[in-house]
């Protein structure tokens, strides 16, 4: 019987859970141990890691965030914190190891398996700023947009009342995927990412033309890797003549009840990595894109910038355009 561990790396997911409750109750089916290793990397590397069983899921599914913890592991950049994780896996002659993260946990995943010759890895993209090459979705991202709709939609509400504008900040680091789909999702004047460029002149003579034609007031998403949230919001004031209010939604986007869709992606997720390393992988991630699920080198993953679907980005060039 061979013994399989899951760690959770970097930002927490919702999500995540449900993903636990799959890893135990699959790797029971097929014949494995399953294991948890607590505070992610940093967990590895101080042999937090235990035996786990039914009784560990039982009622996890609708919780966010993860029931094991997660961190951001400076020791782990040095080699011999490294070997001493390895040695820790190896000291629970555990064989295969799986982690939800993003493209910093993927790269600490490469290092490892590099050091290892007896340890197999597989990774699933976790992270609501969906900006991992070689995947449309990860896990994580329906519920944040979730999230941010029905913050958008009470906003709404008090923008109506008050004819103001609402700059309405979205995490997404480097990506400016949440901003956009939220911002077409959501019935939004205006959307302000890193992959396309914008004219704040245009905005403004559309927008006082539609002020003229009846429009009282204004929702914005603003990506926060624009670092401009701010002065967007003194912009409508300004410039556009409209009062104006600035809300960073912050870290609420990633918790909550994880959705209905995000449950089941974390089944197929955990699934398929399971079934991967059953099948011999080495070290790969699991990816999602229309055509289905597939494992892709970790080159192919962690070292190439994500780009956003072309479809949605011309959607989201029709908010740029010229009055």
């Amino acid at each position: 019987m061979k013994n399989i561990a899951i760690l959770c790396s970097g930002g927490d997911v919702s999500g995540m859970n449900a993903a636990l409750k799959r890893f135990v109750e699959y790797s029971l089916t097929k014949g494995l141990t399953p294991y948890f290793v607590h505070n992610g990397f940093e967990g590895l590397i101080d042999n937090n890691i235990y035996r786990t069983g039914y009784r560990d899921v039982a009622g996890i599914i609708s919780r966010g965030g993860t029931k094991i913890k997660t961190s951001r592991s400076q020791r782990f950049l040095e080699q011999s914190y490294r070997k001493k994780a390895l040695d820790n896996l190896r000291s629970h002659n555990i064989d295969h190891l799986i982690i939800l993260g993003g493209d910093g946990s993927f790269k600490g995943m490469q290092k490892l398996s590099d050091e290892s010759t007896d340890i197999t890895f597989a990774g699933i993209p976790s992270t609501i700023d969906n900006d991992i090459a070689g995947t449309e979705y990860c896990l994580g991202v329906d519920t944040s947009l979730n999230v941010i709709k029905c913050a958008i939609d009470s906003i709404h509400d008090t923008a109506a009342s008050f004819n103001r504008a609402f700059v309405i900040e979205t995490m997404g680091r480097e990506c400016g995927y949440l901003a956009l789909v939220s911002a077409l999702t959501s019935g939004a004047e205006m959307c302000l990412i890193p992959e396309i460029p914008y004219d704040l002149d245009n905005y403004k003579k559309r927008f006082k033309k539609e002020i003229e034609e009846g429009r009282a007031y204004f929702i914005a998403l603003v990506s926060e890797a624009l670092g401009n949230t701010e002065e967007i919001a003194q912009w409508f004031q300004e410039e556009v003549g409209v009062d104006s209010r600035m809300m960073v939604l912050g870290h609420m986007q990633r918790g909550g009840n994880p959705t209905v869709y995000d449950r089941l992606m974390a089944y197929h997720f955990v699934t398929h990595a399971i079934d991967g390393l059953m099948e011999g992988h080495q070290c790969s991630v699991v990816c999602y894109k229309a055509c289905g699920f597939s494992h892709k080198n970790i080159e192919e993953v962690a070292f190439k910038k994500y780009h956003i679907n072309e479809g949605l980005l011309k959607l989201g060039r029709e908010y740029a355009r010229s009055s």
